[in-house]
Protein backbone atom coordinates (compact mmCIF):
# COMPACT_ATOMS: atom_id res chain seq x y z
CA UNK A 1 0.00 0.00 0.00
CA UNK A 2 2.64 2.30 0.62
CA UNK A 3 3.30 2.04 -3.08
CA UNK A 4 0.05 3.14 -4.02
CA UNK A 5 -0.02 6.02 -1.73
CA UNK A 6 3.26 7.66 -3.10
CA UNK A 7 1.91 6.99 -6.60
CA UNK A 8 -1.39 8.71 -5.29
CA UNK A 9 0.38 11.78 -4.42
CA UNK A 10 1.12 12.39 -8.49
CA UNK A 11 -1.83 11.43 -9.90
CA UNK A 12 -5.63 11.05 -8.71
CA UNK A 13 -6.71 8.73 -5.96
CA UNK A 14 -9.11 6.08 -8.01
CA UNK A 15 -11.67 5.78 -5.90
CA UNK A 16 -14.10 2.62 -6.63
CA UNK A 17 -17.41 3.36 -5.85
CA UNK A 18 -20.15 0.56 -4.84
CA UNK A 19 -23.71 0.82 -5.34
CA UNK A 20 -26.90 -0.60 -5.98
CA UNK A 21 -27.52 -4.33 -5.22
CA UNK A 22 -29.56 -7.19 -3.96
CA UNK A 23 -31.25 -5.78 -0.66
CA UNK A 24 -34.69 -4.04 -0.50
CA UNK A 25 -32.55 -0.77 -0.45
CA UNK A 26 -31.26 -1.10 -4.12
CA UNK A 27 -33.20 2.50 -4.76
CA UNK A 28 -32.28 4.26 -1.78
CA UNK A 29 -28.46 3.21 -2.64
CA UNK A 30 -28.57 4.68 -6.21
CA UNK A 31 -29.49 7.84 -4.92
CA UNK A 32 -26.87 7.78 -2.11
CA UNK A 33 -24.58 7.18 -4.94
CA UNK A 34 -25.41 10.18 -7.67
CA UNK A 35 -24.71 12.43 -4.71
CA UNK A 36 -21.50 11.06 -3.30
CA UNK A 37 -20.27 10.70 -6.96
CA UNK A 38 -21.38 14.51 -7.98
CA UNK A 39 -19.70 16.06 -4.47
CA UNK A 40 -16.30 13.73 -4.97
CA UNK A 41 -13.62 16.43 -7.03
CA UNK A 42 -12.91 15.47 -10.20
CA UNK A 43 -9.37 17.11 -9.92
CA UNK A 44 -8.39 14.62 -6.79
CA UNK A 45 -10.48 11.54 -7.80
CA UNK A 46 -11.00 9.58 -10.89
CA UNK A 47 -13.77 7.43 -9.73
CA UNK A 48 -14.69 4.08 -11.23
CA UNK A 49 -18.41 2.91 -10.85
CA UNK A 50 -18.96 -0.21 -9.97
CA UNK A 51 -22.99 -1.34 -10.27
CA UNK A 52 -24.57 -4.17 -8.54
CA UNK A 53 -28.26 -5.23 -9.76
CA UNK A 54 -31.09 -6.13 -7.86
CA UNK A 55 -30.07 -9.68 -9.14
CA UNK A 56 -26.20 -9.60 -7.96
CA UNK A 57 -24.79 -8.54 -10.94
CA UNK A 58 -21.41 -6.77 -11.00
CA UNK A 59 -21.08 -4.29 -13.94
CA UNK A 60 -18.84 -1.67 -14.68
CA UNK A 61 -19.15 1.17 -17.37
CA UNK A 62 -21.52 3.89 -16.84
CA UNK A 63 -22.87 1.52 -14.47
CA UNK A 64 -25.35 4.09 -12.91
CA UNK A 65 -26.78 5.13 -15.88
CA UNK A 66 -27.09 1.00 -16.97
CA UNK A 67 -29.17 -0.03 -13.16
CA UNK A 68 -31.21 3.11 -14.43
CA UNK A 69 -32.20 1.91 -17.54
CA UNK A 70 -32.19 -2.17 -16.37
CA UNK A 71 -29.80 -2.32 -19.10
CA UNK A 72 -29.00 -6.19 -19.68
CA UNK A 73 -26.18 -5.70 -22.24
CA UNK A 74 -24.20 -4.24 -19.43
CA UNK A 75 -20.75 -5.45 -18.63
CA UNK A 76 -20.13 -7.81 -16.44
CA UNK A 77 -17.53 -6.87 -13.49
CA UNK A 78 -15.83 -8.42 -10.24
CA UNK A 79 -13.53 -8.07 -7.43
CA UNK A 80 -10.43 -11.26 -6.51
CA UNK A 81 -10.41 -12.11 -3.50
CA UNK A 82 -6.20 -12.02 -4.62
CA UNK A 83 -4.31 -9.80 -2.45
CA UNK A 84 -2.10 -9.43 -5.17
CA UNK A 85 -4.36 -7.43 -7.29
CA UNK A 86 -6.47 -4.21 -6.46
CA UNK A 87 -7.50 -4.26 -9.60
CA UNK A 88 -11.48 -4.19 -10.65
CA UNK A 89 -11.78 -6.97 -13.65
CA UNK A 90 -14.14 -7.18 -16.65
CA UNK A 91 -15.57 -10.22 -17.24
CA UNK A 92 -15.64 -11.19 -21.20
CA UNK A 93 -17.79 -14.36 -21.87
CA UNK A 94 -16.61 -15.90 -25.21
CA UNK A 95 -18.97 -18.87 -24.97
CA UNK A 96 -20.73 -20.66 -22.18
CA UNK A 97 -17.87 -22.79 -21.09
CA UNK A 98 -14.98 -20.01 -21.47
CA UNK A 99 -14.95 -16.51 -19.60
CA UNK A 100 -11.97 -13.91 -20.06
CA UNK A 101 -11.09 -11.37 -17.44
CA UNK A 102 -9.35 -7.80 -18.56
CA UNK A 103 -8.30 -5.23 -16.25
CA UNK A 104 -10.40 -2.41 -15.77
CA UNK A 105 -8.54 -0.12 -13.56
CA UNK A 106 -6.73 -0.40 -10.52
CA UNK A 107 -7.83 0.79 -7.69
CA UNK A 108 -6.60 2.57 -4.35
CA UNK A 109 -9.58 2.16 -2.33
CA UNK A 110 -13.23 1.48 -2.23
CA UNK A 111 -16.06 3.59 -1.25
CA UNK A 112 -19.67 0.98 -0.76
CA UNK A 113 -22.46 2.60 -0.61
CA UNK A 114 -24.69 -0.06 -0.49
CA UNK A 115 -27.73 -0.08 2.27
CA UNK A 116 -28.66 -2.93 3.00
CA UNK A 117 -28.10 -6.90 3.06
CA UNK A 118 -25.42 -8.00 0.91
CA UNK A 119 -23.47 -4.69 1.34
CA UNK A 120 -23.82 -3.56 4.87
CA UNK A 121 -24.13 -6.53 6.81
CA UNK A 122 -20.26 -7.52 6.42
CA UNK A 123 -20.35 -9.88 3.24
CA UNK A 124 -19.12 -7.47 1.02
CA UNK A 125 -16.60 -6.11 3.20
CA UNK A 126 -15.50 -9.52 3.52
CA UNK A 127 -14.38 -9.99 0.02
CA UNK A 128 -12.74 -6.80 0.21
CA UNK A 129 -10.70 -7.46 2.93
CA UNK A 130 -9.55 -10.97 1.09
CA UNK A 131 -8.56 -8.48 -1.91
CA UNK A 132 -6.80 -6.58 0.58
CA UNK A 133 -8.31 -3.32 -1.09
CA UNK A 134 -8.98 -0.13 1.16
CA UNK A 135 -12.40 0.59 2.15
CA UNK A 136 -14.89 3.09 3.51
CA UNK A 137 -16.62 1.95 6.66
CA UNK A 138 -16.96 -0.36 9.30
CA UNK A 139 -15.24 -3.89 9.07
CA UNK A 140 -16.69 -6.80 8.90
CA UNK A 141 -17.62 -7.15 12.39
CA UNK A 142 -18.88 -3.66 13.07
CA UNK A 143 -21.11 -4.23 9.71
CA UNK A 144 -22.50 -7.34 11.02
CA UNK A 145 -23.42 -6.57 14.61
CA UNK A 146 -24.64 -3.84 13.44
CA UNK A 147 -26.87 -4.68 10.48
CA UNK A 148 -28.60 -7.54 12.94
CA UNK A 149 -30.89 -5.87 15.08
CA UNK A 150 -31.14 -8.61 17.76
CA UNK A 151 -27.16 -9.09 17.97
CA UNK A 152 -26.64 -5.42 18.21
CA UNK A 153 -29.07 -5.05 21.21
CA UNK A 154 -27.50 -8.27 23.01
CA UNK A 155 -24.23 -6.21 22.41
CA UNK A 156 -25.49 -3.11 23.89
CA UNK A 157 -26.73 -4.70 26.86
CA UNK A 158 -23.52 -6.06 27.54
CA UNK A 159 -21.95 -2.86 27.32
CA UNK A 160 -24.59 -1.38 29.88
CA UNK A 161 -25.80 1.05 26.81
CA UNK A 162 -29.84 0.86 27.66
CA UNK A 163 -31.79 -0.56 24.96
CA UNK A 164 -35.80 -0.81 25.03
CA UNK A 165 -37.59 -3.76 25.87
CA UNK A 166 -37.75 -6.42 23.07
CA UNK A 167 -38.05 -9.73 21.66
CA UNK A 168 -36.86 -12.30 19.40
CA UNK A 169 -38.94 -13.97 16.47
CA UNK A 170 -37.47 -16.68 13.77
CA UNK A 171 -39.87 -17.43 11.19
CA UNK A 172 -39.27 -21.18 12.46
CA UNK A 173 -41.23 -19.97 16.06
CA UNK A 174 -43.76 -18.30 14.01
CA UNK A 175 -44.35 -20.92 11.45
CA UNK A 176 -44.42 -23.83 14.40
CA UNK A 177 -46.48 -22.10 17.24
CA UNK A 178 -47.85 -18.28 16.42
CA UNK A 179 -49.99 -18.87 18.84
CA UNK A 180 -47.99 -19.11 21.66
CA UNK A 181 -45.41 -16.18 19.93
CA UNK A 182 -48.05 -13.95 20.32
CA UNK A 183 -49.09 -14.77 23.90
CA UNK A 184 -45.07 -14.14 24.90
CA UNK A 185 -44.83 -11.07 23.31
CA UNK A 186 -48.24 -9.40 24.58
CA UNK A 187 -46.97 -10.83 28.19
CA UNK A 188 -43.38 -9.20 28.19
CA UNK A 189 -44.67 -6.06 25.81
CA UNK A 190 -47.65 -3.44 25.80
CA UNK A 191 -48.97 -1.85 23.10
CA UNK A 192 -47.79 -0.24 20.52
CA UNK A 193 -44.80 -2.60 19.70
CA UNK A 194 -42.63 -2.43 16.63
CA UNK A 195 -41.97 -4.94 14.31
CA UNK A 196 -38.78 -4.95 12.07
CA UNK A 197 -36.92 -7.12 9.86
CA UNK A 198 -33.55 -8.25 12.39
CA UNK A 199 -31.45 -7.24 9.16
CA UNK A 200 -32.94 -4.70 6.84
CA UNK A 201 -32.20 -0.66 7.42
CA UNK A 202 -34.16 2.43 5.64
CA UNK A 203 -37.44 1.14 7.55
CA UNK A 204 -38.12 -1.32 5.34
CA UNK A 205 -40.55 -3.77 6.65
CA UNK A 206 -41.07 -2.10 9.66
CA UNK A 207 -44.99 -1.98 10.89
CA UNK A 208 -46.46 -0.16 14.27
CA UNK A 209 -48.95 -2.57 15.31
CA UNK A 210 -51.76 -1.34 18.02
CA UNK A 211 -53.15 -4.78 18.88
CA UNK A 212 -53.15 -8.19 18.15
CA UNK A 213 -54.00 -8.07 14.27
CA UNK A 214 -51.70 -5.17 13.94
CA UNK A 215 -48.86 -7.51 15.32
CA UNK A 216 -49.78 -10.70 13.15
CA UNK A 217 -49.75 -9.06 10.34
CA UNK A 218 -46.27 -6.59 11.19
CA UNK A 219 -44.83 -10.31 11.77
CA UNK A 220 -45.67 -11.33 8.57
CA UNK A 221 -44.22 -8.41 6.77
CA UNK A 222 -41.07 -8.12 8.69
CA UNK A 223 -40.94 -12.37 7.45
CA UNK A 224 -41.08 -11.00 3.36
CA UNK A 225 -37.26 -9.73 4.18
CA UNK A 226 -35.61 -12.31 6.68
CA UNK A 227 -36.19 -15.38 8.78
CA UNK A 228 -35.37 -13.28 12.04
CA UNK A 229 -37.22 -10.15 13.06
CA UNK A 230 -37.21 -8.25 16.91
CA UNK A 231 -40.47 -7.00 18.45
CA UNK A 232 -39.89 -3.26 20.33
CA UNK A 233 -41.39 -2.26 22.90
CA UNK A 234 -42.79 1.42 21.12
CA UNK A 235 -42.51 4.39 23.81
CA UNK A 236 -43.19 7.83 23.13
CA UNK A 237 -40.14 8.92 21.42
CA UNK A 238 -37.97 11.61 20.45
CA UNK A 239 -35.60 10.40 18.05
CA UNK A 240 -32.74 11.75 18.05
CA UNK A 241 -29.55 11.27 15.69
CA UNK A 242 -25.42 12.12 15.94
CA UNK A 243 -23.12 11.57 13.05
CA UNK A 244 -20.50 9.57 14.17
CA UNK A 245 -16.62 10.18 12.28
CA UNK A 246 -13.44 8.42 12.77
CA UNK A 247 -11.27 4.85 13.61
CA UNK A 248 -9.98 4.40 16.76
CA UNK A 249 -10.37 7.67 18.30
CA UNK A 250 -14.43 8.94 17.07
CA UNK A 251 -15.97 11.81 17.18
CA UNK A 252 -19.37 13.09 17.13
CA UNK A 253 -21.29 15.68 15.63
CA UNK A 254 -23.97 17.99 16.82
CA UNK A 255 -27.66 16.03 18.12
CA UNK A 256 -29.80 16.38 15.26
CA UNK A 257 -33.74 15.51 15.64
CA UNK A 258 -36.48 14.35 13.75
CA UNK A 259 -40.29 14.99 14.02
CA UNK A 260 -41.87 12.52 11.63
CA UNK A 261 -45.45 13.38 10.43
CA UNK A 262 -46.42 9.99 9.59
CA UNK A 263 -47.03 7.57 11.71
CA UNK A 264 -43.14 7.51 12.21
CA UNK A 265 -40.03 7.88 10.29
CA UNK A 266 -40.97 5.15 7.43
CA UNK A 267 -39.39 4.52 3.96
CA UNK A 268 -41.92 7.44 2.61
CA UNK A 269 -40.95 10.06 4.89
CA UNK A 270 -37.35 9.17 4.55
CA UNK A 271 -37.20 9.24 0.74
CA UNK A 272 -40.26 9.92 -1.05
CA UNK A 273 -42.42 12.46 0.40
CA UNK A 274 -42.14 15.36 -1.26
CA UNK A 275 -40.94 18.94 0.53
CA UNK A 276 -43.69 20.54 1.96
CA UNK A 277 -46.15 17.91 1.89
CA UNK A 278 -47.58 16.60 5.12
CA UNK A 279 -45.39 13.40 4.94
CA UNK A 280 -42.61 15.56 5.31
CA UNK A 281 -40.81 14.56 8.56
CA UNK A 282 -38.95 17.88 10.42
CA UNK A 283 -35.18 17.61 10.40
CA UNK A 284 -33.88 20.17 13.29
CA UNK A 285 -30.56 20.45 13.68
CA UNK A 286 -29.34 21.22 16.42
CA UNK A 287 -32.16 19.31 18.28
CA UNK A 288 -33.83 21.07 20.79
CA UNK A 289 -32.17 19.55 23.69
CA UNK A 290 -30.56 20.85 26.46
CA UNK A 291 -26.80 20.78 26.56
CA UNK A 292 -26.37 18.09 28.94
CA UNK A 293 -28.65 16.25 27.25
CA UNK A 294 -26.63 16.29 24.00
CA UNK A 295 -23.44 15.48 25.65
CA UNK A 296 -24.96 12.42 27.27
CA UNK A 297 -26.22 11.40 23.84
CA UNK A 298 -22.95 12.11 22.34
CA UNK A 299 -21.51 10.46 24.46
CA UNK A 300 -23.68 7.35 24.47
CA UNK A 301 -23.20 7.30 20.97
CA UNK A 302 -19.05 7.04 20.64
CA UNK A 303 -19.63 4.46 23.23
CA UNK A 304 -21.87 2.35 21.43
CA UNK A 305 -19.95 3.11 18.40
CA UNK A 306 -16.74 1.78 20.08
CA UNK A 307 -18.53 -1.71 21.45
CA UNK A 308 -19.09 -2.86 18.06
CA UNK A 309 -15.71 -1.81 16.66
CA UNK A 310 -17.16 0.27 14.08
CA UNK A 311 -14.38 2.55 11.68
CA UNK A 312 -14.67 5.04 9.37
CA UNK A 313 -18.18 6.75 10.19
CA UNK A 314 -21.55 5.32 11.57
CA UNK A 315 -25.11 7.40 12.10
CA UNK A 316 -26.36 6.72 15.70
CA UNK A 317 -30.28 6.37 16.56
CA UNK A 318 -31.21 7.08 19.85
CA UNK A 319 -34.61 7.38 21.44
CA UNK A 320 -34.97 10.31 24.41
CA UNK A 321 -38.40 9.19 26.15
CA UNK A 322 -40.75 11.75 26.50
CA UNK A 323 -42.44 10.43 29.77
CA UNK A 324 -39.50 9.22 31.52
CA UNK A 325 -36.44 11.38 30.16
CA UNK A 326 -34.63 8.19 29.86
CA UNK A 327 -32.52 7.88 26.66
CA UNK A 328 -32.03 4.62 24.65
CA UNK A 329 -30.06 3.34 21.97
CA UNK A 330 -31.78 1.94 18.79
CA UNK A 331 -29.23 1.56 15.98
CA UNK A 332 -25.83 2.00 14.50
CA UNK A 333 -26.12 2.63 10.51
CA UNK A 334 -22.58 1.92 9.24
CA UNK A 335 -23.36 2.92 5.57
CA UNK A 336 -26.02 5.52 6.20
CA UNK A 337 -27.88 7.74 3.34
CA UNK A 338 -25.40 9.32 1.38
CA UNK A 339 -28.12 12.04 -0.35
CA UNK A 340 -27.45 15.98 0.02
CA UNK A 341 -30.69 15.91 2.36
CA UNK A 342 -29.52 12.81 4.60
CA UNK A 343 -29.05 13.70 8.11
CA UNK A 344 -25.19 11.95 8.05
CA UNK A 345 -24.03 14.64 5.82
CA UNK A 346 -26.13 17.36 7.08
CA UNK A 347 -25.50 16.53 10.66
CA UNK A 348 -21.72 17.32 9.60
CA UNK A 349 -22.19 19.97 7.56
CA UNK A 350 -23.79 21.90 10.69
CA UNK A 351 -20.98 20.75 12.81
CA UNK A 352 -18.10 22.28 10.09
CA UNK A 353 -17.66 20.10 8.22
CA UNK A 354 -18.85 20.47 4.15
CA UNK A 355 -20.08 17.26 2.21
CA UNK A 356 -16.90 17.63 -0.45
CA UNK A 357 -14.70 17.33 3.03
CA UNK A 358 -16.75 14.84 4.86
CA UNK A 359 -15.91 12.49 1.67
CA UNK A 360 -12.09 13.21 2.01
CA UNK A 361 -11.75 12.31 5.29
CA UNK A 362 -13.65 8.87 4.94
CA UNK A 363 -11.50 8.05 2.12
CA UNK A 364 -8.03 9.54 4.56
CA UNK A 365 -9.96 7.34 7.26
CA UNK A 366 -9.98 4.29 4.89
CA UNK A 367 -6.54 4.57 3.83
CA UNK A 368 -4.62 5.17 7.36
CA UNK A 369 -7.10 1.86 8.79
CA UNK A 370 -5.82 -0.38 5.77
CA UNK A 371 -1.71 0.94 6.59
CA UNK A 372 -2.80 -0.18 10.60
CA UNK A 373 -3.72 -3.92 9.31
CA UNK A 374 -1.33 -4.28 6.99
CA UNK A 375 1.09 -4.16 9.65
CA UNK A 376 -0.13 -7.16 10.92
CA UNK A 377 1.45 -10.74 11.01
CA UNK A 378 -0.70 -12.92 8.79
CA UNK A 379 1.63 -15.95 9.63
CA UNK A 380 3.00 -17.26 12.27
CA UNK A 381 6.35 -19.30 12.42
CA UNK A 382 5.89 -22.49 14.52
CA UNK A 383 9.88 -23.05 15.09
CA UNK A 384 9.50 -19.88 16.74
CA UNK A 385 7.44 -21.24 19.52
CA UNK A 386 9.38 -24.22 20.05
Amino acid sequence: MDGQQQDSTKRKIRVGVLFGGRSGEHEVSLMSARSVISAMDPERYKIVEVGITKDGQWITGPAMAQLQAGDSNACPAAFLPDPQSSALMQVESKNKQVAELSEVSELDVIMPILHGTYGEDGTVQGLLELASLPYVGAGVVGSAVAMDKAIFKYVMEANGIPVVDWKLVTEEMWRSHSQGVLDAIEAKLEYPVFTKPANLGSSVGISKCHNRTELESGIEEALQYDRRLVVEQGIAARELEVAVLGNDDPIASIVGEIRPRREFYDYVAKYIAPAGSEDESELLIPAEIDEEMSNAVREMAVRAYEAIDCAGMGRVDLMLDRDSGLLFMNEINTIPGFTKISMYPKLWEATGLSYSALLDRLIELAIERHEQKSKLKTNFDVGQAT
